[in-house]
């Protein structure tokens, strides 16, 4: 499950994280906390919660679904 948790975890990061004006702006567009996006970016170890997850991909309009699909777990 780690693993799992850490493709998710790297997929937001490099996928959306990085390409975002700033940390700053992806939590307030995405209604998470900025100390959750430094966590997501920075902590080699951070386990992302579901409701997390369902809030960015509410943000980003997209099915929770199609999120995991897009993974290739």
């Amino acid at each position: 499950m780690k693993i799992v948790n850490r493709k998710i975890v790297d997929f937001i990061a490099s996928e959306w994280i990085s390409k975002a004006k700033s940390q700053r702006s992806f939590a307030l567009d995405h209604n998470i906390d900025e100390k959750t996006v430094r966590s997501i970016k920075n902590d080699p170890n951070y386990s992302i919660g579901l409701e997390t997850i369902i809030k960015i991909c509410e943000a980003r309009n997209i099915k929770l679904s199609d999120f995991f699909k897009s993974l290739d777990l």
